[in-house]
């Protein structure tokens, strides 16, 4: 009996540290939701206040599962799948973290990418469209962690090297804009910055994607190309 209850108390644990990551995910979506808004109005203290806000809750959910993660291995020493599970979840919230870093830093440096009409079109639609699929591809990664499902999670590469692509882009055009008008140097300097910041936010959920491969299939597939993930995938 008093085993039986150790047991279902520490599945109690392990779900909730998976939880915990969850709602961290969903707090992170909701942060970089608002800062996408930021980009396409005009400024708006109460918004950014908000952002701000968000990065300091995110950051106390990060020190909360660490120490619940901290306190499983300490007590329970779990082994095999049980403790790959606790070190991803480790991973993926300091992934999260990161996540909130680069996103207030878009929500701020919007404010400071007005009062060039030349650089309109790439703020509202171009970066704006390329942080829509930031956070598509963070969501995506997010319901693969939450099912356990490595071939979603497989798939996330692709979306990965599509906001890649999109950053390359939207350089290319500034580059562009800088050399034939001089004046749009410091906007598109800053344009350039949260651009930088949605490639990042691709690549962090593009780790918590992998991370997810490494809790189902034992193996760390960290700096694997695509067609060595899905091959890996692949395997029963």
């Amino acid at each position: 009996m008093t085993q039986d209850h150790t047991n279902k108390q520490f599945d109690v644990e392990m779900e909730g540290i998976r939880s915990g990551v969850l709602s961290m995910g969903g707090m992170v979506e909701k942060q970089l939701t608002r800062a996408i808004k930021a980009l396409s109005q005009e400024e708006d203290a109460d918004l950014l206040d908000a952002v701000g806000a968000d990065e300091a809750a995110i950051n106390q959910l990060q020190i909360n599962i660490d120490q619940q993660c901290a306190q499983i291995i300490a007590r329970r020493q779990p082994a095999a799948v049980d403790l790959r599970m606790v070190l991803t979840v480790s991973k993926i919230v300091n992934d999260l973290e990161r996540i909130g870093d680069e996103v207030k830093k878009i929500a701020y440096k919007a404010a400071q990418t007005r009062g060039s009409d030349q650089l309109t079109r790439v703020r509202y639609y171009d970066v704006g469209r390329a942080a829509a699929n930031a956070l598509a591809m963070l969501q995506h990664a997010l319901d693969a962690f939450a099912r356990l499902d490595v071939e979603r999670a497989a798939s996330i590469i692709d979306e990965d090297e599509a906001i890649d692509a999109a950053f390359s882009a939207i350089l290319r055009q500034l580059i562009s804009y800088m050399m034939e008008d001089p004046r749009t140097i410091t906007p598109a300097l800053e344009i350039v910055f949260i651009a930088k910041s949605i490639e990042r936010i691709g690549d962090h959920a593009k780790n918590i994607a992998e991370a997810v491969v490494q809790v189902v299939k034992g193996k760390d597939v960290r700096h694997s190309s695509a067609k060595q993930i899905r091959a890996e995938v692949a395997q029963p």
